[in-house]
């Protein structure tokens, strides 16, 4: 894992603003939502656009970008929910092992440095039975494939830290600690931020 501070103030400021959220990701947010009430970690909170659908729960999470970090701090206040959102890295996680019921996960692991040691992370902190959901884009086939890897290093370096090519969903059904509830392709978002994946692991025992 890096220890470079992850800081992208020109990206924070224009998310919100260019990534059309309520069209393209409210539903898939819901999702990563449903039904849950206990303690929950929004991992990568980025602004907080995941914040309105988690009322009622016992809402904590990490943002290690201070200038996402302030955003979702603000959309925090604005919602009146009640969240501690810690600079922790997805791979170092402050918290005790077994605290949370589930951990959500909203195009989270593209910019992660290490995906298999934020996922372990993500199964220390889980409580025996409980959730790992995510929503993730992940790399394309055929032509978008080659695309994506055209691009992928500048892309990187002016979208926050963003990959195009990881193949996340193998990570994470491959990962010993995790049982898989659901998993599917979404053909949401646009070339070359496009397929996504989303789906719903249970920490084994």
């Amino acid at each position: 894992m890096s220890d470079t501070e992850i800081s992208h103030p020109l990206f924070a400021a224009v998310y919100d603003p260019l990534v059309p959220e309520e069209r393209l990701f409210a539903p898939h947010r819901e999702y990563l939502a449903a039904g849950l009430t206990g303690p929950v970690l929004d991992l990568g909170a980025g602004t907080g656009a995941s914040f309105p659908h988690l009322r009622g729960t016992d809402l904590h999470a990490i943002e290690p970008d201070p200038h996402m970090r302030r955003r979702a701090a603000r959309r925090a206040r604005e919602l009146g929910i009640d969240v501690e959102i810690r600079a922790d890295r997805a791979e170092a996680l402050t918290y005790d092992d077994d605290t949370f019921d589930a951990v959500l996960a909203g195009i989270v692991f593209c910019t992660v440095d290490d995906p298999e040691l934020a996922l372990s992370e993500v199964a220390r902190v889980l409580r025996p039975g409980g959730e790992f959901r995510f929503l993730e884009h992940v790399r394309d086939d055929g032509w978008r494939a080659r695309l994506q890897r055209a691009i992928d290093p500048i892309w990187t370096k002016t979208a926050g830290g963003c990959h195009l090519t990881r193949d996340t969903a193998a990570t994470f059904v491959g990962h010993d600690a995790f049982d898989v509830i659901e998993i599917e392709r979404v053909e949401a978002g646009i070339t070359p931020v496009r397929p996504f994946v989303r789906g719903r692991l249970r920490r084994r025992a």
